[in-house]
């Protein structure tokens, strides 16, 4: 309203139309922002069902978005020649944390070393699935998983470790 006639500001009608036009603006304006979201991967939510079609991926509505995320993530990841490298980013993708591949040539076997994270990262079987995709038929692997050093135990009391299960000290990471 500031930048009409002062004449303008007299007349409820039109104080009355620019509110009206103003909320359908924002309300606009929110409904691009949404569409822009579903563009990537990382904040999009009702348009997951598409990058999965688009990757040729099953739709699993009952899966986490997070999970759904990663899994088109690794994905795109997957496309081309299979390398460690390509495995490394992959179930870094997954597990959110560093991971280190080792590669047995003459036994077609590599592992891969969960390095980053302390016990299984949450979604393996999305990791498994995708590597299957992705790795030569010939070629087995196995994960290796990081657990809590009994030297890092050393800083709890029985009293303090007492109240903990063995899963929570398996992954204590000390205080």
């Amino acid at each position: 309203m500031s930048y009409l006639p002062s004449y303008y500001t007299e007349v409820l009608d039109f104080q009355l139309l620019q509110d009206s036009i103003g909320k359908e603006l924002q309300l606009l304006i929110e409904d691009l922002e949404n569409i822009m979201d579903q563009l990537y991967i990382d904040t999009t939510t009702w348009g997951l069902d598409r990058w999965e079609k688009e990757f040729g991926l099953t739709t699993d509505p009952s899966q986490l978005t997070a999970t759904r995320r990663e899994i088109i993530k690794a994905k795109m990841q997957g496309s081309g020649t299979t390398t460690s490298a390509m495995i490394q980013r992959i179930a870094s993708t997954f597990s959110g944390g560093d991971v280190i591949v080792e590669q047995s040539m003459e036994a077609y076997h590599f592992l891969i070393r969960f390095v980053g994270q302390l016990g299984i990262p949450p979604n393996m079987a999305g990791l498994i699935q995708t590597i299957e995709e992705i790795k030569p038929a010939h070629l087995s692997y196995d994960f290796v998983y990081t657990y809590t050093w009994w030297e890092s135990l050393q800083s709890l009391t029985w009293s303090q470790a007492r109240v903990k299960t063995w899963n929570d000290l398996k992954v204590f990471e000390g205080a």
